[in-house]
């Protein structure tokens, strides 16, 4: 496709979470002027890389379609954050970053795959699968871990800040690769029209179960971002980004039917809820007016994602 087409098309997608970034951006500037000096956007980019992190996992699993919401992302960071600060930090005295990246990658992959056989082998419905594996993992990691304990790793805790761009890169960097594989054709292919794709002679089934193997891979690396924020283990964060995270990336321009959108606008999503969530912490709201928030953009943004399919198709070819 070439920059002249893809450009609307990408205007499109992430057109209105642009344009409320920029406004949401002007406001907490009004606001709060010395927070978002540009000496401190790289603490603020800390606070927000789980959430965006989060809503980056989110993405490949819902851009395959057939309903594919993993609500397990939350509890997967959870998971992974109570795993590397209490079984393999402080369980069994590991601390290099050689062994415990790869392990947190390797428990994301094991749950995706599990959520991946549910769903597309089994055939379970995706929310229901992954509902299951919230369950499980939310309770085992209350088992593993009651109560907040800490510290993490040094070099864990230092991606906190300016260097929390470090994951996020090799997200970023990871699903620019994917795009430039067969494979990515095929996963918008599966999402727009799964029938029409099955009868083209791609492996709907494959594609699926890759699409949450990603999703779980991409969590385990939110769940480092996580342990980064938190510099410790806490059984109770993981689990509240899962709603927020889906609510970005629908935000995003992501249709939650699947076959449009991208990581790009997913994170461009999470950033503006972050913003969102400044700019009513600075008005000292309750938690509870932060539910009606994010219940109320997820709703505007699918609203909004439908109309501009039905724009679209509106649109003579």
């Amino acid at each position: 496709m070439s920059l002249t087409k893809r450009f609307p098309a990408l205007w499109r997608s992430v057109g209105f979470a642009a344009v409320l970034l920029v406004i949401l951006l002007a406001v907490n500037l009004t606001l709060g002027p010395a927070r978002f000096q540009p000496g401190s956007w790289g603490a603020l980019i800390g606070l927000a890389a789980p959430l965006i992190g989060a809503a980056i996992a989110s993405t490949p699993v819902i851009l395959a379609g057939r309903g594919g919401i993993d609500i397990s992302v939350g509890p997967l960071m959870g998971f992974v954050n109570a795993v590397v600060i209490q079984v393999l930090f402080l369980g069994a005295g590991i601390s290099s970053p050689l062994i415990l990246v790869p392990a947190a990658l390797l428990v994301g992959a094991l749950v995706g795959a599990a959520n991946g056989f549910l769903a597309t082998i089994v055939r379970i419905q995706p929310i229901v699968a992954t509902l299951g594996t919230y369950l499980i993992l939310t309770g085992v990691t209350l088992t593993i871990l009651p109560a907040p304990i800490g510290p993490a790793p040094a070099w864990l805790k230092a991606l906190s800040g300016p260097l929390s761009m470090l994951p996020l890169a090799a997200m970023f960097i990871a699903w620019w690769l994917v795009r430039r594989t067969p494979y990515y054709d095929q996963l918008m292919a599966v999402g727009s029209d799964d029938r029409a794709a099955y009868t083209a002679g791609v492996d709907v089934t494959r594609v699926r179960f890759i699409a949450y193997v990603m999703t779980g891979i991409l969590g385990g690396c939110a769940g480092l971002m996580l342990t980064a924020l938190i510099g410790s283990a806490d059984p109770n964060i993981g689990p509240t980004y899962t709603l927020i995270a889906i609510a970005a990336v629908a935000l995003g321009g992501v249709s939650l039917a699947g076959g449009r959108g991208g990581v790009a606008g997913a994170a461009i999503g999470a950033i503006d809820i972050f913003l969102l969530q400044s700019v009513l912490t600075t008005f000292n709201v309750s938690t509870f007016v932060l539910q009606i928030a994010y219940g109320a953009i997820l709703v505007l943004a699918v609203m909004l994602t439908a109309l501009q399919e039905r724009l679209a198709n509106r649109r003579p070819t």
